[in-house]
């Protein structure tokens, strides 16, 4: 295994030279990134409360909510508390510093998490009684019901639980990232002890009750009440539910690369046991327990969040997976024309014109085609892939390890980086190294998210290349819930870019320029800054001026400032941005021609779309990037134009237009920051972006007018519950 070349040192001189020139931060104009991402989950939690949505699938943004609030603390509330303990006080672009930070989402978090677990006892519980579902605690069952339960708990439980004593011991055992856990009081002597209890993972959360119906139990409270078997003969004074949240952000340092290997090995180790950043405790929790726990894990009263109800809702991303049709999104099949999904008719049609997919709307079959061809197809004798988030299983790894044991030459780019999946693609990355692939892993210095498939074919008139470059991760599981955009292309000034910023990742090269790929760290951000103010001068000339942006997140300060100078200008500037957004819309004599929308619905967005009107002769990209720092200065992605009149109009007119016509899944952001629900005007019918690409998905677009003559009339119809959400 082999890393990547000779990273430029370009990017660091870029932030030098900005932080000098004055766009060090400058309150006002900004936005803090954590409080607008806890605004993001503020509307995945807004979608468990919208009861137009389907009752299971309110549960599973409950339980998405958690889950996203897990990792941010995880993630960025641990390197804010790392930079204050550090003495590193580094001010973010609006102004506050770390522990200013800390306060704010401190005093943000309580509420939300509070609304959450009202939520969760006074609404959904309820109703999923009503709907034949329910939840209930030990006490609530019946006496045969609960002899069942004791003779499975003795059988299936019993052996894998684990009493420790945590206080007074001499040393504190580990208590493990995000598990769920009894503090349980030991009476006995002059001096109670503590001991802790974990509640097994390796059996569902959710215990179902018998075989008829939907009653489930909640594992804790199985297990609490047969503590006495755990502590035989043993004075027991209470026992309290408790879970802890760890650091889990290990920085990857810039190493050679076996030591990157060992360094990722590691990271995979250290995680489980970073620091504490947070202590949930059940409202059932005595004070000196709460306040022994808090002492243990070297916590502050701050970071101790006392909730009523369920600690951490994975019980209910369980109960989601429930097969009741009419208490979940009503099914669909993504549209899949029956050429693109094998391989000689998907050579021929990418041969004929560029092809643009749409996933979850359309299939991820030919995405997984293209590169199974790499294997079956005799013609093709070669491919080249990045790999950044790929999951446990994947028929596109094994598609790549059948190519490499077929003989054909195989070149995969592994990002051991990607946050959470690092053991995934580690183990990927040794597959296919036994299989005979070539196997790097970039630069160890940065993370490599673009994403690009190269496939290489010994034609009739010669070698060609066919190029698959997307806006998401090859992973068919994401595919059906995420939205992305994917271009499949043979022109031959994007494919020969490709393969030289493929070279770049592998070998050793000092390239920066490329034909028609936007690439970061190298053009991207300066190519894209070069295009808001060539929009700028277009508006101020009087010529047709407009910006359109879909994206993830839009926190970079210096794009920031370019988007308020074209707007300042007179050119239209709409921002579709799901997630994070420091830019303030709206502004007076700053961004009063702004426009944000964020769309929460029942896919994650996730596909990035960079519009420019550009005078009447429009250019438009996607690809990997989001406007963040990171991505523009510190990752390797790309932007690929999309060119093909038919797929331009498209974009326009069918993608963005739908999101920005939105007015049941989408947000209109104010220049506070807060968001409020869009809603039909006057007699208009809602209109739901997701569900009408559910009936006109991209592949399926044949000629720009028959798809312009379906917009003019879009169908408004459909399920109650269309428009829910994906992970965060």
């Amino acid at each position: 295994m082999s890393e990547g070349g000779t990273f430029p040192t370009a990017p660091q001189v870029v932030r030098r030279e900005r932080v000098e020139a004055g766009l060090a931060p400058r309150p006002g104009r900004y936005l803090n990134r954590e409080l607008s991402w806890l605004e993001f989950n503020r509307r995945v939690l807004e979608e468990a409360h919208n009861p137009a949505n389907p009752l299971l699938e309110r549960c599973r943004f409950l339980a998405i909510f958690e889950s996203n609030l897990d990792e941010f603390y995880m993630v960025r509330v641990s390197g804010l508390i790392e930079q204050v303990e550090g003495g590193v006080i580094e001010t973010s672009p609006d102004g506050l510093g770390p522990e200013e930070q800390l306060v704010r989402i401190a005093d943000t978090v309580r509420p939300l998490r509070r609304l959450a677990a009202e939520l969760w006892l006074e609404e959904l519980r309820p109703r999923l009684a009503e709907g034949g579902i329910q939840v209930v605690e030990w006490d609530e069952l019946t006496s045969r019901q609960q002899g069942g339960l004791r003779r499975w708990f003795l059988r299936e439980v019993f052996p894998v639980c684990t009493p420790l004593v945590l206080d007074p011991a001499p040393s504190v055992p580990f208590i493990s990232n995000r598990s769920l856990n009894l503090a349980v009081v030991v009476e006995g002597g002059d001096e109670t002890r503590l001991a802790r209890v974990k509640i097994p993972t390796v059996v569902p959360r959710a215990v179902r009750v018998g075989r008829q119906g939907y009653v489930f139990v909640p594992l804790e409270s199985i297990v609490r009440e047969h503590l006495g078997s755990l502590f035989p003969d043993v004075p027991l004074a209470g026992a309290s539910r408790f879970r802890v949240i760890r650091d889990a952000d290990i920085e990857i340092r810039e190493l050679e690369a076996g030591d990157l290997i060992d360094m990722i090995e590691e990271t995979i180790r250290r995680r489980r046991f970073g620091d504490p950043v947070r202590l949930d405790v059940g409202e059932e929790t005595p004070p000196a327990v709460r306040d022994r726990l808090t002492r243990l894990l070297g916590l502050t009263e701050r970071d101790v969040h006392v909730l009523p109800g369920l600690l951490g809702f994975d019980l209910l991303a369980e109960l989601a997976e429930l097969p009741e049709a009419a208490l979940r999104w009503p099914s669909y099949r993504p549209h899949a024309p029956e050429p693109l999904c094998h391989a000689e008719e998907l050579f021929a049609a990418v041969r004929r014109s560029d092809v643009l997919v749409h996933h979850p709307f359309d299939s991820f079959a030919p995405v997984e085609q293209l590169v199974r061809a790499a294997a079956t197809d005799p013609a093709v004798i070669g491919i080249k892939q990045t790999l950044y988030r790929v999951g446990s299983e994947s028929p596109v790894v094994e598609a790549l390890l059948a190519a490499a044991e077929a003989g054909k030459q195989v070149a995969v780019m592994v990002e051991l980086k990607a946050r959470f999946d690092e053991s995934n693609n580690l183990g990927w990355a040794r597959a296919l190294e036994r299989a005979g692939a070539h196997v790097t892993f970039g630069f160890p210095e940065l993370k490599t998210h673009a994403k690009l498939c190269l496939v290489v074919r010994r034609e009739e008139g010669g070698i060609r290349t066919y190029a698959h470059l997307a806006t998401g991760n090859y992973n068919p599981t994401t595919a059906r819930v995420y939205t992305d955009l994917g271009l499949f292309t043979c022109d031959p000034e994007i494919t020969q870019d490709a393969l030289e910023l493929f070279n770049f990742l592998t070998g050793v090269s000092n390239q920066r320029q490329y034909r028609k790929l936007l690439v970061a760290p190298l053009t991207l951000r300066s190519e894209v800054l070069r295009r808001i103010h060539r929009e700028r001068d277009h508006a101020a000339a009087g010529r047709p001026a407009h910006v359109i942006f879909k994206l993830n997140a839009l926190a970079d300060p210096e794009m920031i400032d370019a988007l308020y100078e074209v707007a300042q200008a007179g050119a239209r500037v709409d921002l579709i941005v799901r997630g994070i957004c420091c830019l303030r819309p709206g502004v007076p004599g700053l961004a009063e021609g702004i426009r944000v929308i964020s769309v929460v619905g029942r896919f994650l967005e996730h596909s990035r779309v960079y519009w420019f009107e550009n005078g009447g002769e429009p250019e438009v990209f996607i690809g990997s990037a989001d406007l963040m720092t990171r991505n523009l200065d510190r990752r390797v992605e790309t932007l690929v134009p999309v060119t093909a009149a038919v797929l331009v109009r498209h974009l326009r007119d069918g993608i963005l237009t739908a999101y920005l016509r939105d007015t049941r899944n989408a947000w209109e952001m104010r220049p506070d920051g807060r968001y409020r629900r869009r809603s039909p005007r006057g007699g208009e019918a809602t209109f739901c972006a997701q569900e009408w690409l559910l009936a006109h998905p991209s592949t399926a677009i044949l000629a720009a007018d028959t798809f312009l003559r379906s917009l003019a009339a879009p169908s408004t119809s459909g399920s109650e519950g269309e428009g829910g959400v994906g992970e965060g």
